[in-house]
């Protein structure tokens, strides 16, 4: 691993934030390469005012995320799909 980005579970704390499910099993479709892998794989690169995910196959560019103190923007324009994994409705509190 590189001392310059960390794994993509970093991303995925504040995208459960949002979207109020584990993002990390969440699976990404990379709209450059087409190569499926989930959110905890990608390269987060969280040293600067966001955060930017990267594929870990071709190292595009595939999510953008920064956050304020009352609101939240989230580029995904390097996503062809994100399949996100739901709770069963009994297991939902």
């Amino acid at each position: 691993m590189s001392d310059l980005y960390v794994d993509g579970n970093a991303i995925a704390g504040p995208l459960m934030d949002i979207f109020a499910v584990d993002m990390s099993m969440a699976q990404s479709t990379c709209a450059h390469c087409g190569d499926r892998k989930m959110v905890a794989q990608m390269h987060v690169y969280d040293h600067a005012a966001g955060m930017v995910a990267r594929c870990p196959s071709c190292q595009e560019v595939n999510m953008r995320l920064v956050r304020g103190p009352d609101r939240a923007w989230l580029d995904l324009r390097g996503v062809l799909a994100l399949e996100i994994p739901l709770a069963a409705p009994t297991e939902r509190a």
